[in-house]
């Protein structure tokens, strides 16, 4: 007999408690039996140092989103054909077998896990369901591929050696993440074993490999996201003892093990975007409460990305000067305002609205999102002193001076130079800020603004979106001589994710916000940089173009080598550090 006693405690002895390893959800097969599973997908993610999951074919979508609350990484099996009625077509003769019990599950699978960042790899039909669930369209035969070829050759792909001998190669396209997963190798050696195949990949993926007939042969995502399908089935050389595809399964794993981390990071630490123009779009019926494809945060969006809290803010475009202007921007500031405070309350469940850094945390522990108010263009007070501390008792933590175009306060990055920085009534702005704990905020001010208010505020000051002048010119941004004298002051540069405000051609991605801070951090000091995404007011970039997607900074600036205890820093505590001082000089 077997002494499992024995077996157990030699086990618990050797296991390895201190890190838990990535778990890899694999999607099941569904035959004569129910769900099941061939050996060689379970026995990669294990060879790669991961622990498989299986996860069988259901409809559920409370339970589809409790699992991937429990997996690293999801690992798309192969498969029957795709029920061409989820593609929006009717079944050609050629079709295959179809799996019903398969398709809606695995589609609704792929999309929340696309929504949360999960890192994603395809096999065979994984490849056809992560493209057809991202909106690119497939061949339901390769028959049909014959027609949009030129020559109309078509080589076999559906091969009848063993699965796990390679039948082909495969084209591996220069600069693809899937070159680098195989080290630089322009050439795989594959087997094929499908007649559905990618027609196209949609504007999420794009080609990274093809076979010698121009057939797709593997996708990845276009938007710098762990993404990649491949056509083979890479699972069956391991059965072998052939690794040549191990490389896949490695990537998978080291993937899961940084989105993991990440997840653990956001659970310890207090992250805050100090800039988003959500309220922007108050009047075009948007639902806070949903994922809501017209604005980049709401509650499901700030959930994915694992963000806590988030600063809205009343934005007010420059306008007329003059006494019935003032009146109209001061009633349209406080109708903005009462926008926030009624998503707030209507979502008072799961969001609560915060004055403070201490009200932050608290939010947090109690599981709840938070909300900050704050206004964006001074233009909001007109000439009127008394508005500033009125605001201030709504509870708005910081007001933008100017916007663009110059007002009475002071002059824009974008205006005619017509006070030459702060007015006489702008320097009192200032002071009055100071005195009733209203955070300063220059992003958007000219220069001679800054260095006025920067002279003028007793405590410190922030640009609540702004990035690095050295590597984007554009006036919005900072100069490396104001980045220094801003973190001398004690302040914060929180860098923005603006297309223009992160390269002067082409578009930006995540890699050049990563640039941004790389920049201010060497330049200010750790201590002195945050994030404001501008989300909502043209903010987002591929990579991180919404809320939901806040974790992929993370794991990057993880990957770049930035510490946990940098990462708080810059999520939030540069930022509240400096509320706190300045709230906590009221006279």
């Amino acid at each position: 007999m077997f002494d499992w006693k024995k077996i157990y405690d030699e086990w618990h002895a050797t296991f390895p408690t201190h890190e838990r390893r990535p778990v890899i959800g694999i999607t099941g097969n569904f035959g004569d039996k129910g769900c099941e599973l061939a050996e060689g997908y379970f026995r990669s993610v294990l060879e790669a140092g991961s622990i498989p999951m299986i996860i069988p074919p259901y409809e559920d979508k409370e339970a589809l989103t409790g699992m991937l609350d429990h997996i690293d990484g999801l690992l798309l099996s192969g498969g029957g054909d795709i029920n061409p009625l989820y593609l929006d077509e009717n079944p050609s003769a050629e079709l295959g077998t179809i799996n019903p019990r398969r398709d809606l599950a695995e589609l609704l699978t792929v999309r929340l896990a696309y929504d949360r960042q999960i890192p994603i790899l395809g096999i065979c039909r994984g490849i056809q369901v992560l493209t057809a669930a991202l909106d690119g369209e497939l061949y339901q035969d390769l028959s049909h591929a014959l027609k949009d070829k030129e020559g109309g050759w078509l080589m076999k792909h559906d091969q009848a050696l063993p699965r796990e001998y390679a039948s082909h190669r495969v084209a591996v396209e220069e600069g693809t993440l899937l070159r680098q997963i195989f080290h630089g190798e322009s050439n795989l050696f594959v087997n094929s074993f499908h007649h559905q195949a990618v027609a196209s990949p949609g504007k999420s993926l794009r080609v990274s490999a093809t076979a010698p007939d121009g057939i797709i042969e593997a996708v990845e995502s276009s938007e710098h996201k762990s993404i990649v399908g491949v056509q083979w089935h890479p699972e069956c050389f391991i059965l072998r003892g052939d690794r040549s595809m191990m490389p896949l399964f490695e990537w998978l794993t080291g993937e899961a093990r940084s989105y993991r981390e990440a997840v653990v990071l956001h659970h310890h630490m207090l992250t805050l975007d100090s800039h988003c123009d959500t309220p922007m779009f108050f009047g075009q019926d948007i639902h806070f409460d949903q994922r809501d494809p017209k604005i980049l945060v709401d509650l499901h969006k700030m959930t994915e990305g694992h963000l806590d809290a988030t600063i809205m803010v009343a934005y007010l475009p420059q306008g007329e000067r003059n006494e019935a202007a003032f009146r109209q921007v001061t009633t349209k500031t406080n109708e903005l305002l009462d926008g926030i405070e009624q998503i707030v309350e209507e979502n008072k469940e799961h969001v609560g609205l915060a004055r403070t850094a201490d009200d932050l945390y608290k939010l947090k522990c109690e599981g709840k999102k938070a909300i900050m108010m704050g206004i964006e263009n001074g233009y909001a007070i007109g000439q009127d002193l008394r508005l500033v501390e009125e605001f201030r008792k709504r509870g708005v933590v910081y007001m933008t001076l100017c916007h663009n175009g110059d007002n009475d306060i002071c002059d824009s990055a974008r205006g005619t130079n017509e006070h030459g920085g702060l007015s006489d009534f702008g320097r009192k702005v200032v002071r009055e800020m100071n005195r009733v704990g209203m955070i300063v905020d220059l992003s958007h001010a000219a220069e001679a603004s800054f260095w006025d208010a920067l002279e003028e505020s007793q405590v410190p000051i922030v640009c609540s979106h702004s990035s690095c002048r050295a590597l984007c010119d554009h006036p919005r941004n900072l100069t490396d001589e104001q980045m220094r004298a801003l973190a001398k002051k004690g302040g914060v540069m929180q860098v923005t994710l603006y297309n223009g405000f992160l390269r002067t051609d082409g578009e930006a991605t995540i890699l050049d916000a990563v640039r941004h801070i790389n920049h201010a951090v060497e330049v200010m000091g750790i201590e002195h940089v945050g994030i404001g995404t501008d989300f909502d007011g043209d903010g987002g970039v591929p990579g991180v173009a919404s809320a939901s997607e806040l974790i992929n900074l993370t794991r990057l600036l993880r990957t770049v080598g930035y510490t946990p205890q940098q990462l708080r820093l810059l999520w939030g505590e540069n930022f509240l550090r400096v509320m706190r001082e300045v709230q906590g000089a009221t006279k």
